[in-house]
């Protein structure tokens, strides 16, 4: 999968003209000797260095990619409405940010875990579990959650985890004017950059966690589109309250990846809504019939 989507990087990257890549070939993990990607610069004038660098759809298929990874460790919920009704929430706190579009969109998908999870790949990408979902008593909460992976997306916490050694690599190959033809040891390097960068980011998000700082950042961040979005922001406090509750009843999932909800609620300080913010009963019926786990 990684390799199909590294198709989609190196158009993303400028390239016009694939239809002389052997995708058989590469996928069984030989390349074709008579592979020609003299397109594949086209565009690129100058090589780039780091994470600031990659273009929008760049950034959209690593994600993409990266979505992928994580679909084979999690399954996705067959529920349209329940996923329908947390993308439009999503969307709502989204246009709030200060990202309110991504190449392709924000898209959201509800995974089929008990686990008390939620991740964000780069390019607009939210995954949220349906233990998570079981936790949240109120759009307002949701919002929260939602907002804090937007947060994530918005600073581009996952493209800095990518090592910039590879990205130095791929930028390096794919800026390389002089090369008409990209040789099948170039398309491998390329191939293992990406694979790689993908890895770094799938790490992080699943395994590892983010570093404090980009969790605060998400947090307060996040505070600020939902308030924006006329959400009660402090609705993410009263999540994290409840977060800490059944921190004990199980580790794994955001417990394993996250600050404790105790400090994130320390570092969030006060919270209040909008001045015109009302509790609205519409959305107290849309959550209940929609989140009906």
């Amino acid at each position: 999968m990684k390799r199909l989507l590294l198709l989609g990087f190196l158009a993303s990257a400028g390239c016009q003209g694939l239809q002389n890549l052997d995708v058989s070939s590469m996928t069984g993990g030989r390349i074709n000797s008579n592979v020609d990607l003299t397109k594949v610069a086209k565009g690129v004038n100058q090589v780039r260095k780091g994470f600031s660098e990659i273009s929008e759809s760049e950034e959209y298929y690593i994600g993409r990619a990266v979505s992928a990874q994580v679909l084979t460790r999690y399954k996705p919920l067959n529920d349209p409405g329940l996923n329908a009704y947390a993308q439009k929430v999503a969307q709502a706190v989204a246009l709030a940010s200060d990202r309110p579009s991504t190449f392709k969109g924000y898209h959201v998908q509800v995974l089929a875990s008990d686990e008390i999870n939620a991740f964000a790949a780069p390019g607009g990408f939210i995954f949220v579990t349906k233990g998570m979902l079981e936790l949240v008593r109120s759009e307002d909460e949701l919002a929260g959650v939602l907002a804090h992976e937007v947060a994530h997306i918005a600073k581009k916490h996952g493209l800095k985890t990518i090592q910039t050694s590879r990205l130095t690599s791929a930028f390096t190959i794919l800026g390389s004017e002089a090369a008409k033809n990209y040789t099948p040891q170039q398309v491998s390097q390329l191939t293992s950059a990406f694979e790689g960068a993908v890895d770094d980011v799938v790490n992080k998000l699943v395994v590892n966690g983010y570093s404090r700082d980009k969790e605060y950042e998400a947090d307060k961040f996040g505070a600020q589109y939902a308030k924006a979005a006329n959400y009660d922001p402090g609705a993410l406090k009263a999540f994290l309250e409840r977060m800490e509750k059944a921190e004990g009843s199980g580790g794994g999932g955001m417990f394993k990846t996250h600050p404790s909800p105790a400090k994130r609620e320390a570092e969030l300080g006060s919270l209040s809504p909008s001045s015109g913010y009302k509790r609205s009963s519409e959305r107290g019926r849309r959550f209940s019939a929609a989140v009906q786990l």
